[in-house]
This record gives C-alpha cells, structure tokens and sequence, in this order.
C-alpha cells in the first residue's frame, strides 16, 4: 500500500514539474520532491530483499548536489534578473 502511495506521489510530483514552468522555484521544489519519493521508494525496496544500504548514502549525496546547484543556479538568475521568471530570462543575450 506503501509503494502504490510512493509511486503515486512520483507520478504527481512529474506532472506538477512539466506544469510549472514559470518560476524556477517551483520546478526546484518538485525536483526535491520526486528525489525524496524515489529515496522512499528505494528504501522500502532495499528493506524487503536485505541489501546493504551504502547505495542510499550515494543516493542522498546526489541528491543533496542536485539540491545546492539548483540553489545556486537560482540565486545567480535573481541577481542578474531581479525575478526567477523564465520568460525574462533571455537564452539569447
């Protein structure tokens, strides 16, 4: 019952991140969050076969640098831009 509410917050957390496309707070946010769901995930499925939970070590740290490089991605757009809107962001400039 677990796993069907994981994979289903999973599956929330992907729709809401190809919705949201107008901040780039809101695509941080449910990028954590579908990182997070997948750690449940990856837990409960370690726990049931009794494997060696150094992968989850791993799992976080990636998780954890994909968190500070968005951080820092954000903080450089709002001092260049002012906003972290995407369509004053020029690609072009």
């Amino acid at each position: 019952m677990l796993v069907y509410f994981l994979i289903s917050v999973v599956f929330l957390s992907l729709f809401s991140f190809c919705l949201n496309r107008k901040h780039l707070l809101s695509l941080l946010l449910s990028l954590e969050f579908i990182a997070l769901s997948l750690f449940g995930l990856i837990v409960l499925k370690f726990s049931y076969y009794n494997y060696e939970s150094f992968f989850l070590m791993v799992f976080l740290t990636f998780a954890v640098c994909e968190g500070s490089l968005g951080l820092s991605i954000l903080v450089s757009m709002v001092r260049t831009h002012g906003n972290d809107y995407f369509s004053s962001f020029n690609v072009l400039w």
